[in-house]
């Protein structure tokens, strides 16, 4: 396996009329101010010795503090971000309250060349939002795999 590689759940709810996702508003000073283009779906990077699947399971709980819901898993594929990361996604029907979300964290020397550590939240907020709203919202890289839910949720039409 080349190049970093990430896995991710996207969970949903509803039916083909009116179908929304959970996505996350990434925590830290740089995306703070920003909003359309910001969001993701909660994924995180893996290595070759962990299964993608468990590694989205797992970094939903780590993003969200929250257990991954269980049920049955949609195979989005996969998609390369401009980064060059790999992004493997599955989908999930399911349902939680946006409030109950308990971040995990992450450090970075801020400001830069300070020499101070400070803590962020991996995801600052998070929301159900329908599918238009959510491809403004999401990073560009991951628009794909609405494309391929709502695909999946029409039966293939």
């Amino acid at each position: 396996m080349s190049g970093k590689r990430s896995a991710g759940l996207l969970l949903f709810r509803g039916t083909a009329a009116d179908l929304e996702v959970l996505i996350g508003h990434m925590g830290g000073p740089y995306w703070a101010a920003k909003d359309e283009g910001a969001w993701s779906i909660p994924k995180g990077e893996y290595g070759p010795e962990e299964e993608p699947e468990a590694a989205a399971r797992r970094e939903f709980e780590e993003e969200l503090g929250l257990p991954a819901p269980d049920g049955e898993r949609i195979a989005l594929g996969e998609s390369r971000q401009s980064g060059g990361k790999t992004v493997a996604v599955w989908a999930v029907e399911g349902d939680l309250d946006p409030r109950s979300v308990v971040p995990g964290t992450f450090s970075m020397e801020w400001p830069p060349r300070s020499g101070v550590p400070a803590e962020f939240p991996e995801v600052d907020r998070v929301g159900w939002y329908p599918l238009g709203r959510a491809a403004e919202l999401l990073v560009p890289g991951q628009r794909v795999f609405l494309d391929r839910l709502a695909h999946h949720i029409r039966g293939g039409r």
